[in-house]
């Protein structure tokens, strides 16, 4: 199996060291910095206020880990280990690495109260969810880092979750919000525990998560999932946490290769896919219905809903794990198309602030210190180096663009290096030059997105006499040599999209007869071009809205990309015909990368009758 390494340049690579050099550094450094002293015990021997803030800890180990690996950073990883360590040292007897208070802890039956509106229990505890984090923060450090005592330590909270869930008598869906939801998130590192140790009881533990899942009346996550029910229908459809549970599902399928389990993913991924994604590809709500973390019900539309950041990151990884099972380009697209608009979108360039929330339309917000997503985007941005070059037993496939340079070795010992040179994900040719010591075969696959009609590929300035088809992979394999550079043309047009917000009312007349009738409809429209959702700033510098009267005449004659500027940045012309042309840029830097900027995504459009 060829393992490679991947370091990213261009804007992806300048995310990541912003990342390092910000918040991966600065937020945590050891057991002082303020999202670790809250484990301090005699600080958690006091906690009774039911909070979520515990997850920053395991997050940053799981990026950090992730990150100092990859550079080579000293400092980071030092604080990381001594935060791991930390941890560890202060891990009582029975397993237990919370922030509770001994009577509010997950192992602790709570008086019975009717649910609320959101599915949570009668005491809020986030005390489930917080080790679930800890297990990947930990389990991370211990791939990167080997260490016996720290990958003991999660053992013992994965032995205290199954003593909980099954001698215990706990139900886990007892333990989170939304009917469940927040706890159940525990079978994505149940499974991981499993892949670390071979250990089964482990295995056990994510398999007693699911089966209280789907037992429970408003969750039943297989069951719903499997049934092609809309992923909004699946308990309160909270968007983080719902992605997040079909991450562990898919796991659970690899660990066990159980079908029914993956079909469920597939089936809310489509539906995720189908009805709930922004232009920028993040998971969105807010707009329909209960809150602005959960998904809106199918065909709800509004220029105005919320990406989570935090969904976003889940959403990456649902995408992650399903290209990992089945190899298929449109879960790979999905990683491309999230990471480059709604993820960049809400990280400013000095790797410090992120935006809790992102908007089609809207203002752009950085938000608090402890707030959830600042921790999920330097997750989400750690995960792109391992999900852009992967490797089999014969080769490597590219699965998302941008400038950077890919390792791998040969099973004989002799290190392949790949050179990506683009501007992509700007327009223009992306070139793939091969460098290694001595001549060697291995299969080269290549990703054709799906929207790059008459893509074409050239090798050595030659046609390599292969078919290219938009939305799956090019394989070249041969006997490489060192210099040989493929030259990906994947033309970029601008295409403009369009969506409504309608809303029919249905009822009955006294005779019997049906009723219905229409009573809003607004349409919109949006760029995008290439990968890249485009968005403009305050209209006229103080509009947040326009209504446009498209042209009759062709799309291509009214909307055009630009020349190129001195900043590199591509932009695209609107031009109406009966004002000044509207311009557009790519949406994670419409506006400026700064708290405040205004960005539109979609236009409202003229009614019919006005057109």
């Amino acid at each position: 199996m060829i393992q490679p390494t991947t370091r990213l340049a261009g804007l992806l690579g300048a995310a990541l060291d912003a990342n390092l050099g910000g918040r991966l550094s600065h937020f945590i450094v050891d057991e002082h910095s303020p999202a670790i002293a809250l484990f301090a015990p005699d600080r958690r021997a006091h906690n009774r206020e039911g909070d979520w803030y515990g997850e920053h800890a395991g997050k940053w180990l799981y990026a950090a880990a992730k990150a100092a690996a990859r550079s080579g950073d000293a400092a980071l990883r030092a604080s990381v280990l001594r935060v791991a360590h930390y941890l560890v040292s202060i891990q009582e007897a029975d397993g237990y690495l919370g922030t509770y208070a001994p009577e509010r802890r997950f192992m602790q039956p709570q008086p019975p109260k009717p649910a609320s509106w959101d599915g949570a229990p009668s005491v809020r505890t986030w005390d489930i969810w917080t080790h679930a984090y800890l297990m990947l923060g930990l389990l991370e450090v211990h791939r990167h880092f080997p260490d016996a005592r720290v990958l003991d330590a999660v053992r013992r909270i994965g032995d205290l979750c199954l003593d909980a869930l099954t001698e215990g008598g706990i139900d886990v869906t007892d333990l989170g919000n939304h009917h469940g939801l927040s706890a159940t998130v525990l079978m994505d590192p149940a499974v991981e525990l499993y892949f670390a140790t071979g250990e089964r009881r482990y295995l056990q533990l994510a398999e007693r998560v699911l089966q209280q899942a789907d037992g429970h009346r408003d969750l039943a996550l297989l069951e719903r999932a499997l049934a092609g029910v809309d992923v909004s229908a699946i308990a309160t459809g909270k968007a983080y946490q719902l992605a997040w549970n079909l991450v562990g599902l898919a796991k659970l399928h690899r660990a066990t290769g159980k079908r029914d389990y993956l079909l469920a993913v597939e089936r809310a991924w489509e539906s995720i896919r189908a009805h709930h994604l922004t232009l920028g590809g993040g998971p969105w709500g807010g707009v329909g219905h209960r809150s602005r973390e959960v998904f809106n019900p199918a065909g709800v539309f509004s220029p105005y809903g919320y990406v989570e950041t935090c969904s976003t990151l889940a959403w990456i990884q649902l995408n992650r794990e399903l290209l990992s099972i089945t190899g298929q380009a449109r879960f790979a697209e999905e990683i491309e198309r999230s990471a480059y608009n709604d993820l960049l979108g809400a990280q400013a360039p000095d790797g410090e602030d992120w935006c809790y929330y992102v908007f089609p339309n809207g203002r752009r917000v950085h938000t608090t210190y402890w707030r959830c997503c600042k921790s999920s985007g330097a997750i989400a941005l750690e995960e792109l180096p391992a999900v852009a070059c992967t490797g089999g037993d014969e080769g490597v496939a590219v699965h998302v663009y941008g400038a950077g340079e890919t390792r791998f070795a040969l099973p004989g010992g002799d290190t392949v290096r790949i050179v990506q040179d683009t501007a992509y994900p700007y327009p223009g040719d992306i070139r793939l030059r091969v460098h290694l010591a001595q001549p060697a075969r291995f299969a080269l696959r290549l990703r054709i997105p799906s929207w790059a009609a008459d893509a074409t590929l050239a090798l050595n300035d030659a046609d390599p006499g292969m078919d290219v088809v938009p939305g799956g992979y090019a394989t070249l394999e041969r006997q490489w040599r060192d210099g040989d550079e493929i030259v990906a043309r994947f033309p970029q047009r601008p295409r403009l999209h369009k969506a409504v917000n309608r809303n029919v009312q249905e009822s009955f007349a006294p005779d019997g007869s049906a009723v219905r009738q229409e009573v809003l409809h607004f349409e919109y429209a949006a760029i995008t071009c290439g990968p890249l959702a485009y968005a403009t700033g305050l209209v006229d510098g103080f509009k947040i809205e326009e209504t446009l009267r498209l042209p009759e005449a062709p799309v291509g004659e009214w909307l055009r990309l630009q020349p190129p500027q001195p900043d590199g940045v591509p932009r695209i012309a609107l031009d109406p015909g009966y004002r000044a042309p509207l311009m557009f840029e790519p949406y994670f830097g419409a506006g400026g990368r700064v708290d405040g900027a205004w960005r539109l995504t979609w236009l409202s459009l003229a009614p019919v009758s006005a057109r």
